[in-house]
């Protein structure tokens, strides 16, 4: 069946909506449900890690996230690199998928059921973070890094899960049993499930906050820990769940000819096995992998910029911890909803127009966005955070206009961003679809967040002291348009290739069914 009949097939609301053949359900939904939990487990993650390091660590703020990435995540991502590739050169990719997200949820468990519950001993005091903060004023955001150990560790755990289980180990996946064709209807619609991750993700924190504050309330016990702890549980329920579903799939969709057979239309060229050395000058010399690079790079940069002076603002705002990741939850509950909304709109463009104006979506809308958010923050610190507008703190406006564009952003970049990405690592060879988009996806994502962190801490550590990054958006608007800007020729680069390299597979997979009937 091709690609033609399939598109033909599927007209009106089933079009729109479901453009998946019965026979596929097999094969769609459990990678559906797959997506699912791993967003759920990193949407927990992610808002955890923030509320520990901005809200709950001693001496930490919004302004500690930018060494944090710089220092701690961007090494840690490299070295992971590494043993994910000798891991691979040691294990088949299911035993690999096993080791790597076992390990992840072993670390998870106990830091929330052992390391955090003893924090207090493990951790310098207030009053050492203060002095040394006081003694070492250009290295003031660094100690709180430092002194919160443990929660430090298990940010840059947080921030590697999903560059390493969703953007590597998943989508890795997911390009080795689907075609191009299957792919243009397939991995929106995968977003579309996944992000119901979003919707149950956010609703667990914000049930668990308000568990653990009556808790509190009754037992004078630790809300934001007993908050922690059922959150905890939770990653542990749904990466059970992960872990049996890609058990289920390599027994029964993988062994099924109907959907999955290796190699089926493609010429595979053999190629030896490549080492690391190797896998880093073979993207340096693909302009075609550079350029994918770049997409991921700039998103990194420019998203990093403008969610680091947004969490300052909901600090001020929401100066408890509970309270701080219970606003994280009704983030990500408006994140999942927007999305679920976008997937479809997202899932249409993908199928009617060029893979160019999908993959533009998202810059655009970024770029655009960005100038109403750090226009709000200027007239607030133009203005005084007292100020109000319509009965409204300036503040929380500032906040709300942050959530709205925030979810906004995310909803457009899972539909459009991640679907397009993945997309134009489909027509290459196998060896580049393992390690050479391990290698993109881990270094140029980290080095994306890395890069807006160094943007961060190089203008912290110049100014020194207690200085907040709100007080610098316009330097860091700015920064964020020529960044996009950049971003937006990328596309259009990737664009013609990624089309000329599509041409070139799906004339190859022609002449290999020629090649078969003439056989048959």
């Amino acid at each position: 069946m091709n690609e033609n009949t399939t598109e033909q097939e599927f007209k009106g609301l089933r079009g729109i909506v479901w453009p998946i053949h019965n026979y596929e359900l097999k094969k769609f939904l459990p990678m559906g449900i797959m997506m699912l939990c791993i967003l759920f487990i990193y949407t927990l993650l992610r808002d955890l890690k923030d509320t520990l390091m901005v809200s709950r660590a001693i001496g930490g703020g919004a302004e500690t996230l930018g060494f944090l990435k710089l220092y701690g995540v961007t090494p840690s991502a490299i070295l992971f690199m590494i043993g994910f590739v000798k891991l691979a050169n040691i294990f088949n990719s299911e035993k690999l998928f096993y080791v790597i997200v076992c390990g992840f949820l072993a670390f998870f468990v106990a830091f929330g059921f052992i390391l955090y519950p003893m924090s207090h001993y493990l951790h310098m005091s207030a009053d050492t973070i203060a002095y040394l903060q006081e003694s070492f004023p250009r290295l003031y955001w660094i100690w709180p890094v430092v002194g919160n150990w443990s929660y430090s560790l298990f940010y840059i755990m947080s921030e590697l899960w999903g560059s390493v289980v969703l953007s590597a180990l998943f989508w890795q996946f997911a390009n080795k049993i689907t075609k191009i064709s299957e792919a243009k209807r397939f991995y929106s619609m995968f977003g579309f499930v996944g992000n119901f991750g979003l919707l149950a993700s956010g609703s667990v924190i914000i049930i668990c906050a308000r568990m653990a504050a009556e808790m509190a309330s009754s037992s004078g016990a630790d809300t934001f820990g007993s908050n922690l702890r059922y959150q905890m549980g939770a990653v542990l329920l749904f990466g059970a769940i992960l872990i049996f579903l890609y058990y289920w799939m390599n027994k029964n969709v993988l062994t099924d000819p109907k959907l999955y057979t290796p190699g089926e239309g493609v010429k595979k060229k053999s190629k030896p096995k490549m080492g690391l050395g190797e896998s880093f000058k073979y993207i340096i010399k693909s302009k075609y992998l550079l350029m994918i690079a770049m997409l991921i790079f700039a998103y990194g940069v420019s998203i990093n910029l403008i969610e680091c002076v947004w969490k300052g603002q909901i600090k001020l705002l929401y100066p408890n911890p509970n309270d701080y990741n219970a606003l994280m939850g009704k983030l990500s509950v408006t994140t999942g909803a927007i999305t679920i909304i976008v997937m479809v709109i997202g899932a249409n463009i993908l199928r009617r127009f060029s893979w160019k104006v999908a993959a533009l979506i998202t810059p655009v809308f970024l770029l655009v966005t960005s100038f109403i958010f750090f226009g709000v923050v200027m007239y607030e610190n133009k203005m005084g955070i007292d100020t109000t507008i319509c009965g409204y703190s300036v503040l929380l406006i500032a906040v709300i206009v942050g959530l709205i564009q925030n979810a906004f952003t995310k909803g457009v970049k899972y539909s459009l961003f991640d679907s397009t990405k993945q997309m134009a690592y489909i027509p290459l060879d196998p060896e580049i679809k393992v390690k050479g988009q391990a290698a993109v996806e881990v270094i140029a994502g980290r080095g994306g967040k890395s890069g807006g962190a160094a943007i961060q801490s190089t203008l912290l550590l110049i100014i020194g002291g207690n200085v907040s990054l709100s007080s610098m958006v316009g330097v860091l608007g700015s920064i964020v348009v020529v960044v996009v800007m950049l971003w937006i020729a990328s596309c259009c680069g990737l664009s013609t290739q990624f089309e000329k390299l599509k041409a070139e597979r799906e004339k190859e997979e022609q002449e290999a069914a020629q090649q078969k009937a003439e056989e048959n």
